[in-house]
């Protein structure tokens, strides 16, 4: 769906939600081709189940289904005897096309400035009998001034008081406790091969970041599950299976999702990433199913979500710096990104209560492979920069620092690589510091 389209839903978004019937546009939407079963299926459970949650889902599962989508809904909408919202939404997309074609560039001539000539001006001379004011410099104002420390908190994450973690880890109000071993499960994605309707390329290279996670967490006393080449549909029951189990006496929870992936509307997490079939399932999605409601065993407790996929289509070339390594402009190989054919936008919340009816996101950490919007890089013989950069700093620092900053040390690596430039990042709701048992 081009941007146009995109923000038009969003201007109309409340109408939709509150008047838009939907039972009848099932079969439709169906027969068209504008959604599959599945997805039929996971709009009717969206929220509550109730037609406004229905409403609100479908129009923001619209914006992913390609250049056609509009109109193909305006259509499904005249089907089923909705010509009002039909006819908001047709008058509105062509009133936008025709304030986009009255759009002219504006017809500027270039003007020159000329710089001024300044002449010097000559110091003043003091009249007899007055001072003159003087300058001091910080030599004269404090010529034996020590040189002040900066003081580190305890929770200022800082890189001083972190490498002594014994102050944190025997704290429960400062870190959580994983003293369980196991210390919990973890479950591995690994999507590789895609069917060729989706347009999605083959993740070469992705096994190699699944044995590497399969074995870093085992280091970290998980039990590890490896699941590959899932559908949405089955990437939704996979999760929905680790959430539903006891973890009353584990301590952690870990997800890690490779695939390819793009921008998603979204109130709390951004971004979906992709099911063999090429259907998106939200990291939203994937994050609230384990709340507190559908994971109580998992309450108070930290849950890690390890997102490496593409944010989106942009390439960045980053900006000049002092050169900081003698890697920094080199690319003997040849990375890939897990991008995908379009691109989405952030979702505006159409009514207060859309953001009050979800889960509040607490013992939550989601890191990024990149930023929102931009690619992410993976190497065919190497495996991706972000996965390979995270194995590595776990097996240096994970037995004295903790998990905040040692993705730290991720971004700070990953965004020296390569010619186009990545630079992960995380949305955090942990409450304390987190220590892995190694």
């Amino acid at each position: 769906m081009d941007e146009a389209d995109r923000q038009l839903l969003r201007r109309c978004r409340l109408s939709l939600v509150s008047q838009l019937q939907v039972a009848p546009l099932w079969d439709t939407l169906l027969n068209r081709e504008l959604f599959s079963p599945d997805m039929i299926e996971d709009i009717q459970r969206a929220g509550s189940g109730s037609r406004r949650d229905q409403a609100r889902q479908l129009i923001t599962d619209l914006e992913t289904r390609g250049s056609q989508a509009l109109p193909l809904f305006i259509s499904c909408l005249e089907d089923t005897g909705q010509e009002t919202l039909a006819s908001l939404l047709r008058t509105s997309r062509q009133a936008a096309k025709q304030d986009l074609g009255a759009i002219r560039p504006l017809d500027l001539h270039p003007v020159v400035i000329r710089p001024v000539e300044l002449k010097p001006e000559e110091p003043s001379k003091p009249p007899p009998g007055k001072l003159a004011s003087a300058v001091l410099g910080p030599e004269e104002l404090w010529p034996s001034r020590p040189e002040a420390r900066r003081p580190v908190g305890i929770g200022s994450g800082g890189f001083s008081d972190v490498c002594a973690p014994g102050r944190a880890k025997g704290n429960a109000d400062l870190a959580y406790v994983l003293n369980a071993d196991p210390c919990g499960h973890c479950l591995i994605i690994n999507n590789v091969n895609f069917c060729p309707e989706s347009g999605l390329r083959t993740r070469t290279g992705s096994n190699i970041d699944c044995e590497r996670m399969q074995r870093r967490f085992h280091l970290l006393h998980f039990m590890v599950n490896v699941k590959c080449d899932l559908t949405a549909k089955q990437m939704v029951q996979a999760l929905v299976e680790l959430a539903r189990r006891d973890h009353g006496t584990l301590d952690c929870c870990v997800v890690v999702v490779l695939s390819h992936g793009c921008q998603a509307s979204h109130f709390q997490f951004p971004g979906a990433v992709y099911g063999t079939d090429g259907c998106p399932v939200s990291i939203e999605k994937i994050v609230n199913i384990f709340n507190g409601t559908s994971c109580p065993s998992l309450g108070g407790k930290p849950k890690l979500f390890f997102i490496q996929a593409c944010g989106g289509e942009q390439k960045d070339h980053g900006f000049e710096v002092a050169s900081m390594s003698p890697e920094d402009g080199t690319a003997e190989s040849n990375p890939e990104p897990d991008a995908v054919p379009f691109q989405e936008g952030q979702g505006a919340v159409d009514q207060p209560d859309a953001v009050s009816s979800l889960p509040t996101p607490s013992d939550i950490l989601v890191s990024y492979s990149t930023f929102p919007g931009f690619v992410s890089w993976r190497d065919t013989t190497s495996g991706s920069w972000y996965i390979e950069t995270l194995d590595g700093v776990l097996e240096q620092r994970a037995h004295c620092e903790d998990l905040l900053t040692l993705l730290l040390r991720v971004s700070n690596a990953v965004s020296v690589k390569g010619i186009y430039k990545q630079i992960p990042g995380c949305f955090n709701f942990l409450r304390k510091k987190l220590f892995f048992k190694t």
